[in-house]
């Protein structure tokens, strides 16, 4: 049998991720990365299929939980897998009971869409102003979807979030303001591969940077997943709001 792999094929709004060879805990790697790759393109779900696979450990099925945690948080869509096998099936749905399993491709693929979540949407220059019109498309949402108390700390996320590409990456930004059932969800994705770094405390200087702090502090959660030619890093924010410890030494413009 030989070494994993993936093959992706767009089946009308899904995409279909065809996982062929032995799924060990040395090649789930490899099908998270292209999991995680096609959570980027935000198709309505993600169909696998693994009629094709042979599950050497079954330890390396997690793999497909983690990936389907992932698509819940952001993009929010769901992971349909379509599983022949009686056994493996069993094993999928006994041991991860959040993962939908179906006994084969059509099936999966013809599974009930989602209503598609309300998004505002544009493209950015890698330019000074970008920031501050991310902050006015995030307000425009928030008012849209009678979300005011979201607003600054939005803006906020938003805003570092743009701020982050523009001076790191330095290539067009495509950003999304989603309206989840339970989180707004600010997306940002840019041409450069490097992956932002958390500080590990604040710092007193007030020239050092405090992006990824004031997002970690605004956010429930944010993360960062590779695209093909960079990435994305999202962020998601209660739809009921939440209390914040800002680090110390920046303000909140927006």
């Amino acid at each position: 049998m030989p070494a994993v792999q993936c093959d992706i094929e767009p089946a009308g709004t899904r995409l279909l991720v065809r996982v062929r060879g032995e799924l060990s805990m040395a090649s789930a790697p490899t099908v998270r990365l292209a999991l995680l790759k096609c959570l980027v393109e935000q198709p309505d779900a993600v169909v696998v299929d693994l009629t094709a696979t042979v599950v050497t450990e079954p330890a390396s099925v997690s793999v497909f939980l983690a990936a389907a945690r992932q698509a819940s948080l952001w993009p929010g869509i769901p992971l349909l897998l379509a599983v022949p096998d009686p056994a493996l099936a069993r094993s999928l749905t006994s041991g991860y009971k959040r993962l939908p399993v179906y006994p084969s491709v059509p099936e999966a693929l013809d599974a009930p869409m989602r209503r598609h979540k309300p998004t505002i949407r544009d493209t950015l220059l890698p330019a000074s102003g970008a920031a501050r019109h991310a902050r006015a498309l995030v307000t425009e949402g928030c008012l849209r979807w009678e979300l005011p108390h979201l607003v600054g700390p939005a803006c906020v996320v938003a805003g570092e979030l743009v701020t982050n590409a523009v001076v790191h990456a330095q290539t067009m930004i495509d950003f999304r303001l989603t309206l989840g059932r339970r989180y707004l969800i600010v997306a940002v994705r840019d041409g450069s591969d490097a992956v932002p770094v958390l500080p590990p405390a604040p710092s007193d200087d007030p020239a050092d940077s405090r992006g990824l702090l004031l997002v970690s502090a605004m956010a429930d959660r944010w993360g960062i997943l590779p695209a093909q030619g960079g990435k994305v890093v999202w962020a998601t924010l209660s739809r009921r709001g939440l209390t914040v410890d800002l680090p110390p030494g920046r303000g909140i413009d927006v």
